[in-house]
């Protein structure tokens, strides 16, 4: 590990439009030192999550701002190199929400992995978005209803669609390219999968589930909203996750032309954000972890490699070059 100096990605300006690499700038940092009831860690994989480009606004939110010239705020998983903390010790692998930098010094918010645990697990489907399609999946869906999840190849998508079909529901994924949707229906157990870059995802939609959609697990918002909303069954039930299709536009587009499908349908749309789900963390952990493996849920992450890509990497989320769950490993 370094002993003299830890390199960061600061955030350097506030994005107009699309995230772009001069948003950041990559500084250096003595190495901290682990105070009274800390623990230093070096970081071995930097997470990315769509939510992280609306921590980059100033503006009121269920977390504050990332501040201009802080380290830029994300998932981590390493590996403690000294600690003064009862029950971890050096050498111990450790999530946390680390940042984008080579090593830090804390004492709360760590989550000590059991030893043998692969890392990329612990950031993906076993991490913040598995929790988060399980919390917004779980008690949703009922067996042979008709379940649509947009975003449905990424790390949350996949799962919450999987979880759906758990409980014996009938699943259609919305994903972008031949190869996304081939990987849904061929190893994830969709039933029905729509490449919204090639075809006309409201006719699809009418053609697979022309009863009706019952569920709807949304990543995008948008047009892929509106189409859904057009469809939906009678007591609908919309989950909104999240919205990328949007989070880098200059100004917030405007919303669906027939939220009245709402009232119509007799419909419910609900926002969520996973943290509000914190002490059952452990309850969705133990039962993610239980049918990975059993082979019930299939999930892929995408490793990038060296801490000077972290702005790049962070970009294909919005290019929709990543395929699962965006991930980079640090070398160097």
């Amino acid at each position: 590990m370094p002993t003299t100096s830890n390199r960061q990605w600061r955030l350097r300006a506030r994005p107009v439009g699309m995230v772009k690499q001069s948003d950041f700038e990559l500084a250096e940092s003595a190495v901290p030192k682990p105070g009274p009831g800390e623990v230093l860690v070096r970081n071995l994989y930097l997470a990315f999550e769509p939510a992280m480009r609306g921590w980059m606004e100033d503006r009121p939110s269920y977390i504050p701002p990332v501040g201009i010239g802080e380290v830029m705020r994300g998932m981590t998983v390493g590996r403690v190199v000294e600690s003064n903390q009862p029950g971890i010790a050096a050498g111990d692998l450790v999530s946390a929400m680390g940042g984008w930098q080579e090593c830090f010094a804390t004492g709360v918010g760590l989550n000590k992995l059991p030893p043998g645990t692969d890392p990329t697990l612990a950031l993906s489907v076993l991490g913040i978005t598995g929790l988060t399609a399980y919390f917004g999946m779980q008690d949703l869906g009922k067996p042979g209803e008709t379940v649509v999840v947009s975003g449905a190849a990424g790390a949350t998508g996949s799962v919450a669609g999987q979880i759906a079909k758990l409980h014996g529901c009938r699943v259609i994924g919305i994903a972008g390219g031949a190869a996304k949707c081939a990987w849904l229906t061929g190893e994830a157990n969709f039933d029905a999968a729509i490449d919204y870059k090639r075809e006309d995802v409201a006719s699809r939609l009418a053609s697979l589930a022309p009863s009706g959609i019952h569920v709807y697990f949304d990543n995008v918002g948008g047009p892929i909203l509106e189409a859904v909303l057009g469809q939906i069954a009678e007591r609908a039930r919309i989950v909104l996750c999240g919205g990328i299709s949007g989070y880098n536009e200059p100004e917030p587009p405007p919303g669906p032309r027939n939220l009245m499908n709402l009232v119509v349908r007799r419909g419910r749309m609900e926002g969520f954000i996973v943290i509000d789900y914190a002490a059952r963390f452990p309850e969705a952990t133990q039962q993610l972890s239980r049918w990975v493996a059993e082979g019930r849920i299939a999930h892929r992450v995408d490793v990038q490699k060296g801490f000077e890509n972290a702005p790049r990497t962070f970009q294909r989320l919005f290019l929709g070059e990543n395929f699962g769950k965006q991930l980079l490993e640090l070398v160097r």
